[in-house]
């Protein structure tokens, strides 16, 4: 069903007809929603601290999490003490929880235990966003702003500063809502938050009147995940041939990367978050196996021999970074000293 509705999405010019129907009751409870938030009808918590969203307008992976761990760093750098909330995508657990590098993934989320893992600050997952943020302040009281991985539909957490992420390459498929098409919210959506971030081919949305910027992502180079965490140069399988697995939002993003790389890659997609077996990692014919860091963490706990996850590092205009410090400082808050 999944990889139907990405074809109907982005294959054709045109959503199928009888999915618009629901497509048009799904944007009337899109707008009823936001309009009992404007209203007050509905609420939304605010916590001490600002509180900086990073999401999308669209099902599927855009770069989001890649993203939040280097604005997380850049920020860092800036003087800010950070912190990390999340849904925790793929969790078991429900209740708000800390999230510490070598958890299960299957219990924490797995792009929450690639955050932990990367950034070296606290990161809280669950499914009640502001209740996580609140448990994080109160674990981590010097923690003085909430990066939110992905929540930009979450309306019951108040937010200082919006990003919104958009794939350079798909856009936004056939323009329509779910389910006719990919779109969680109107394109108009994104003239209401305070910046655009392409990631991907440089390509400006013109008729947008927010800021924009380029985002890419950068490979840093393959690790082992046989239990020795060996690393070899991101270059190591050029004009091999290897599988290549991708559970993510958007698998192509991976396995055109392993194309410019050189690599004759034999590509087994997966739908996001998928939960691997062990048994659905063996390939014929024998050939090393290459996946991403969100699906390495997954299946580090195989131990499979000679396979690999690509680390990739996303290189942020600046400009973007200057803008964020500059907009939370203009709207009353600023890193606390350490």
């Amino acid at each position: 069903m999944e990889r139907w509705l990405l074809l109907q999405w982005y294959g054709r010019e045109a959503p199928p007809v009888w999915l618009l129907p629901l497509s048009f009751l799904f944007r009337l409870v899109v707008a009823l929603r936001r309009r009992l938030y404007a209203a007050g009808w509905l609420g939304s918590r605010r916590l001490p601290v600002p509180v900086l969203v990073v999401g999308n307008i669209t099902v599927g992976g855009t770069g989001k999490t890649p993203l939040t761990i280097a604005l997380v760093e850049a920020l860092r750098r800036q003087g800010w003490h950070p912190g990390i909330i999340c849904r925790g995508y793929g969790a078991s657990a429900r209740s708000e929880r800390r999230v510490e590098p070598g958890d299960d993934p299957a219990e924490a989320g797995d792009e929450a235990v690639l955050m932990a893992s990367r950034t070296g600050v606290p990161v809280w997952a669950g499914r009640d966003r502001s209740a996580t943020g609140r448990a994080l302040l109160q674990a981590h009281p010097d923690v003085d702003l909430l990066v939110s991985d992905d929540g930009l539909q979450h309306l019951a957490l108040a937010r200082t500063m919006e990003i919104a992420v958009v794939d350079g390459a798909r856009l936004f498929g056939n323009g329509a809502l779910l389910p006719a098409g990919p779109l969680r919210e109107p394109l108009a959506r994104l003239d209401s938050v305070d910046a655009v971030v392409i990631n991907g081919p440089a390509r400006t949305l013109l008729s947008l009147r927010v800021p924009q910027f380029g985002m890419a992502l950068r490979p840093q180079g393959w690790v082992s995940l046989d239990g020795s965490n060996r690393a070899c140069d991101v270059g190591h399988f050029s004009g091999k041939r290897a599988h290549a697995v991708a559970g993510i939002g958007h698998p192509q993003r991976f396995f055109r990367l392993l194309e410019t790389l050189g690599i004759g890659a034999i590509c087994h997609p997966f739908p996001d978050h998928h939960r691997f077996r062990h048994e659905e990692l063996r390939f014929e014919p024998a050939a090393p196996l290459l996946m991403t860091e969100k699906d390495g963490i997954k299946c580090r706990k195989f131990a499979l021999p000679d396979s690999w996850m690509l680390p990739v590092e996303a290189v942020l205009d600046p400009a973007l970074l200057a803008l964020v410090d500059q907009t939370l400082r203009r709207r009353g808050h600023g890193p606390t000293t350490a």
